[in-house]
């Protein structure tokens, strides 16, 4: 089994691989996010403590968080769901995961050191990586050069110089998320208005509509009344007519 550790605070990882049963057999029947002592792997990992993060078994299948097997199992996915990417709306499909619990047939198991032991672990603590590139939201800028509201965080932006493949020099930084300008606030102010403004054009519509509707019903009641009264007296003259005059 190949077993990667990773140290977040160092930015730096390394494979062992071990086929000692001894020592996987601690490993096992555990699952992920439990806490393990680094001892288990080795003298040089004593005092320190480890998470598990992750794996896959021999054909490649990741472990799935919140599935409480040893086994592979289908899932129905549906949009949302984790390793699943729908390409019809409302579309689902059963995928093959590995469940979260450590077993035999894992090849490769994903350990991050969350607590350090005394002693420097060769390839993990004795160095530190620098980030390739730095934070891209404005929030984390901020809290990288402890900036306050008022200072401009694009002049705070991490650039890197590299050389493409023609061979001229390039400096690149990435597009600032989440930045509030005064552009970004009148844009809000103008949606903000255009809401409002359709919701009293909704309701003057609608008084419009109901006074229209009223309107027209009245109108027809009135030609409805004044159809009846015209038949009254279409009848009463078609009745006087038709009667004989009383004799005297």
């Amino acid at each position: 089994m190949k077993i990667n550790i990773a140290c977040p605070s160092t930015g730096m990882q390394k494979v062992i691989e071990t086929d000692d049963e001894k020592k996987l057999q601690n490993l096992y029947d555990r699952r992920m996010g439990q806490e393990i002592e680094g001892g288990i792997l080795g003298e040089e990992y004593d005092g320190s403590i480890m998470r598990i993060s992750g794996g896959n078994d021999k054909q490649g299948f990741p472990m799935r968080q919140g599935v409480l097997t040893n086994t592979r199992v289908r899932l129905l996915c549906k949009k949302g769901h984790k390793a699943y990417r729908q390409r019809r709306a409302g579309e689902r499909k059963r995928k093959s995961v590995r469940g979260c619990v450590v077993g035999h047939d894992i090849a490769v198991l994903n350990l991050v050191l969350a607590q350090p032991g005394e002693k420097e672990i060769p390839g993990l603590t004795d160095d530190q990586v620098p980030r390739r590139l730095g934070p891209k939201r404005a929030n984390n800028i901020r809290k990288l050069f402890n900036l306050s509201k008022d200072d401009d965080v694009r002049k705070y932006v991490i650039h890197r110089t590299f050389t493409n493949k023609k061979g001229v020099s390039v400096r690149k930084a990435p597009k600032i998320q989440r930045l509030v300008t005064p552009l970004t606030l009148q844009r809000k102010r103008a949606r903000r208005a255009e809401k409002m403004n359709s919701v009293l054009r909704n309701k003057e519509e609608a008084a419009a509509y109901k006074k229209v509707v009223a309107q027209r019903m009245s109108e027809q009641k009135e030609a409805r009344r004044s159809l009846i009264s015209k038949r009254r007296s279409t009848r009463k003259s078609t009745k006087m007519s038709v009667d004989p005059p009383a004799k005297s």
